[in-house]
């Protein structure tokens, strides 16, 4: 049986696994109650919405079954992206929100995330409060004190609207251009927002994989090993540009008119060239995340700020130094004049306005940035080894500054290892990046070698404890 995940990133498992109905209303009556306790003056409504996974209906239909019996209003997006729920949130007076969605993770998870009345995923602190309180008692409300379920079909229009009015956004200059965009969805959530916007900015677009069935086309998670067909249908179609998305459209992965993804990093780094020369102030991404950002904020005069890795941590930071862009380097842009969440939708935008503007090709531009190069791997870890092999770490680094806000991260000359815990899988995940492929690569596998000895080790000692 596989760990059911918690954590700030939410509650994610393998749907009847470690996660069931069940499990579903528990978590989502004890959110609701939080809630109603944090926001006592506000009427009690929850906004909920789904990716296309095929347990979407079982866990939505508990979950709002649960919110409805603990005296919440209900308002039901339908399949909607997180970041489109999150937008939702923000703009209504709603109490919080939960997006049922296990992003990237495989066709049989499923998850809860969980969303503060600001539109943003619970703080750190406030989801430590949340996951201590799910095994007391529901109070349970009265009859008489049911709340009500309704629909709501004007999301996604919503948050198209609020992308076409980024006020350094030039719509014209975009649709002049007439763009041939290929467009994977892998049969997620974005198949119902991604080619509105894209025909809104006067784009042909070529859709794959675009039905919201929840039966993934390929790997979910858009890494340049899982988008071949994208990269083959831009080469067929000669585009302009693909597209890739993950089933809950917070991650964008890019194709350039080669037919060649350029590696979800530089989606952000994008996003930074296009915006930085418009509204200046300090970039802020995660710990993970491209040396490449630092480059670009130098050449605009302004400084990287980091934080640890989830989008919570980079969105209020964004919010605290009034930042004009940001993201992760898995593909999450962070455009603020939409919302401080990670959102695909609004990233294709952003990118589709570098173009425009610099009337150049993606492969020039991309060719015209400092090279970086990253290796990323991840080792599977028993739950009960996951401290002593974060613990036992440092001690491959003596040589390096180590910064330990987030796992750690070894900083070196022109190359950094960051290794920490994944929040959403029982792994550890392992980053290198440096100015060589070949270095990247050995570095990795030093490192995923080294980790794995000791994992080894401690997993035989706790056999034979148990013998």
């Amino acid at each position: 049986m596989n760990k059911l995940m918690t954590g700030v990133s939410g509650v994610r498992g393998v749907f009847a696994d470690t996660l069931n109905p069940i499990i579903a209303i528990k978590y989502a009556a004890h959110f609701a109650i939080l809630q109603k306790q944090s926001y006592p003056e506000r009427k009690p409504e929850i906004i909920v919405g789904r990716d296309s996974r095929t347990t979407g209906k079982a866990m939505l239909h508990s979950i709002i079954s649960a919110l409805i019996s603990v005296g919440c209003d209900v308002t039901d997006l339908g399949i909607v992206s997180t970041p489109t729920l999150l937008l939702k949130v923000q703009e209504s007076d709603a109490i919080g929100g939960i997006a049922i969605t296990a992003s990237h993770n495989p066709p049989e998870w499923n998850a809860m995330k969980f969303v503060d009345a600001d539109g943003m995923f619970l703080s750190p602190e406030k989801a430590d409060k949340f996951l201590s309180s799910v095994e007391e008692d529901i109070p349970w409300a009265k009859w008489k004190a049911m709340g009500e379920l309704k629909i709501d079909n004007t999301a996604i229009q919503e948050h198209i609207a609020k992308i076409l009015n980024i006020p350094y956004l030039n719509i014209e200059q975009i649709r002049s251009r007439q763009f041939k965009v290929v467009l994977d969805s892998v049969n997620g959530a974005g198949g119902l927002i991604s080619p509105l916007l894209l025909k809104e900015l006067g784009c042909t677009v070529y859709e794959i994989n675009s039905e919201p069935n929840g039966i993934f086309a390929h790997i979910a998670e858009p890494l340049k090993e899982n988008l071949g067909q994208l990269e083959e249908t831009v080469s067929f179609f000669k585009a302009d540009i693909g597209f890739a998305t993950d089933p809950d459209v917070d991650r964008l992965a890019i194709v350039s008119e080669e037919g060649k993804c350029i590696g979800e990093e530089l989606s952000v780094a994008l996003a930074e060239l296009f915006v930085l020369p418009k509204k200046k102030g300090d970039i802020v991404v995660n710990l993970s995340s491209s040396m490449l950002s630092d480059d670009i904020a130098k050449s605009f005069g302004v400084q990287v700020q980091r934080t640890k890795v989830g989008e919570i941590n980079v969105g209020k930071k964004m919010q605290e130094i009034n930042s004009p862009i940001g993201g992760e380097g898995n593909g999450g842009i962070i455009c603020p004049d939409v919302h401080y969440t990670r959102d695909a939708i609004a990233g294709m935008a952003l990118i589709l306005g570098l173009l425009a503007e610099s009337n150049k090709p993606l492969s020039a531009i991309v060719d015209s940035l400092p090279k970086y190069y990253f290796a990323k791997d991840k080792i599977t870890v028993d739950a009960s080894l996951m401290e002593t092999l974060m613990n036992n770490a440092p001690s491959f680094f003596q040589n390096y500054q180590l910064d330990t806000r987030d796992g750690i991260k070894a900083i070196g000359e022109k190359h950094f290892i960051h290794i920490r815990k994944s929040g959403t899988e029982p792994i550890i995940r392992i980053y290198v990046e440096s100015d060589s492929p070949e270095k990247s690569r050995e570095l990795c596998e030093k490192v995923k070698t080294m980790l794995g000895e000791i994992n080894t080790l401690k997993d035989s000692d706790n056999e034979a404890r148990k013998k």
